[in-house]
């Protein structure tokens, strides 16, 4: 697909991206106080990235979520009081601790997925058909597009950085409503 020549040719795309990432925290929260225990976004975060890389040691945590190593303790030490993910010596380098989730912590990650798919299909199950795919291909090029380099000359914020913990850089899959 060319490329507009002008510099500003993006404001009204990413502009309407930005409304349509807004109302998908305002979805993905919506359902928050049906799962339990109630985890924090900076929480839940964490958890999705020890999901993503399980055995992940704390400074790798910290990396991941872009956080200093007092604070990743201390998120720690939360999420592992709530029983949702536990500290344990790494198997050979005795200095390092390892993080895990717990099966209860599991079970959080696949309820809150479980609830932001009934809010998105709920939105989706009121658009068009055609929309819907039209949607679902949009979003697999914006996905390719922010996994892909970056153009010489540029460097957008984020644009080779790794997909954010627990996003799949699959194409997603939606699911008929007929």
């Amino acid at each position: 697909m060319p490329r507009p020549a002008r510099s500003g040719a993006y404001e009204e795309p990413a502009a309407a991206l930005a409304a349509a990432a807004e109302l998908l925290a305002v979805l993905h929260a919506r359902g928050q106080d049906e799962v339990a225990p109630a985890v924090s976004p900076s929480q839940l975060r964490a958890l999705l990235a020890v999901e993503g890389s399980e055995g992940v040691n704390l400074r790798a945590l910290g990396e991941l979520l872009g956080s200093r190593p007092p604070s990743v303790t201390r998120l720690c030490d939360r999420l592992e009081a709530m029983g949702l993910l536990i500290r344990s010596p790494h198997p050979s380098r005795r200095r390092e601790v390892e993080v895990r989730l717990t099966p209860r912590g599991r079970a959080l990650l696949d309820e809150q997925r479980a609830v932001r798919v009934r809010e998105l299909s709920a939105v989706l199950g009121r658009m068009a058909p055609a929309a819907v795919d039209s949607l679902v291909a949009g979003l697999a090029a914006f996905r390719e597009a922010a996994a892909g380099p970056t153009p010489a000359g540029s460097s957008p914020a984020g644009a080779s950085a790794p997909p954010a913990p627990g996003v799949s850089s699959a194409p997603a899959r939606v699911a008929d409503s007929a």
